[in-house]
């Protein structure tokens, strides 16, 4: 007996489609791990105690990880954290949450629902997770024509140009060491899930200097994870222009406290004239649709 459960999708669910909801739901919860409770988080030291006492500590750690020892300390897991992105994963293959994962399955299955054109990118992919996703989402519906690619220096942020981009003075992602991952630990990442073949391609390099040449004909979901001003700058200059009508942009980091990237968005749409509706995900994420052809 088929289930008469509505989808956004293609209508009533049938026992097929029902299993694709099924298999893209449980994706993200092993992605996120929200069904494996992390307990274990990277040692972190405390803001509290005496300069010279966080400064040996600190110097300890990095001795520590230049043997390849790793410190983890204990805390409860925290469901909705978890949920929300609010937290930094101790093995997960993303950061962003189940809500901003359940955004990426509704702008990806809507692009392949009404037949935009054009291909999936992420602009900062970190362990790879919500790239891993889209992969998943392609795999589930059967689209064998479009491409995902993980752009990312595969190093880490770059420090702040300040020179050019004074927005950028407090953004010190640089120094955070748990954001180095490596091309081969993405690309492990992604066989792990059955998702590493010829559908996915890696831009390896910052973004100023790879995505002005990138091989991308047009892109139907852009998503941007670069936190920075410049870097979600340089995104939206080299990406926004190959977007097709009806395709959307996600930004990962626009209600971040430093207020960095959601300033590099506001001033490109004020100077490309970006009049549609920036929508909130889950007070960190938001999202816009570039506005469909029928629409205008």
């Amino acid at each position: 007996m088929e289930s008469t459960r509505e989808t956004s999708i293609d209508g009533p669910v049938t026992s097929a489609t029902d299993a694709r909801e099924l298999y893209l739901d449980l994706m993200k919860k092993c992605l996120t791990r929200y069904v494996c409770e992390e307990t274990l988080k990277p040692y972190e030291v405390p803001a509290w105690g005496g300069p010279i006492k966080r400064w040996l500590k600190r110097r300890l750690l990095d001795a520590l990880r230049a043997r390849g020892i790793e410190t983890f300390q204990r805390a409860p897991f925290n469901r909705e954290a978890r949920a929300l992105g609010r937290d930094t994963p101790m093995e997960a293959e993303t950061m962003i949450g189940l809500r901003r994962m359940d955004n990426v399955q509704e702008c990806v299955t809507t692009v392949i629902r009404e037949g935009i054109p054009g291909d999936l990118v992420e602009a900062g992919v970190w362990r790879g997770g919500a790239c891993i996703f889209m992969r998943a989402i392609l795999a589930a519906y059967n689209d064998t024509t479009r491409t995902v690619w993980c752009a990312d220096s595969f190093q880490g942020l770059p420090a702040p140009n300040v020179t050019d981009y004074p927005a950028d003075i407090v953004a010190q992602w640089h120094e955070r060491k748990d954001l180095v991952v490596s091309l081969e630990t993405v690309k492990q990442n992604f066989a792990r899930y059955g998702m590493l073949d010829s559908q996915v391609q890696f831009l390896e390099g910052w973004f100023k200097d790879t995505l002005p040449t990138a091989p991308i004909d047009r892109c139907a979901v852009i998503r941007l994870d670069g936190d920075m001003y410049e870097s979600t700058r340089d995104s939206l200059k080299h990406l926004y222009p190959k977007l097709s009508p009806g395709g959307f942009v996600i930004v990962d980091d626009y209600g971040l406290p430093e207020d960095t990237c959601r300033r590099a968005v506001h001033d490109f749409r004020d100077t490309q004239g970006i009049r549609e509706p920036i929508i909130d995900i889950d007070g960190y994420g938001a999202y816009w649709r570039r506005t469909p052809i029928a629409a205008r």
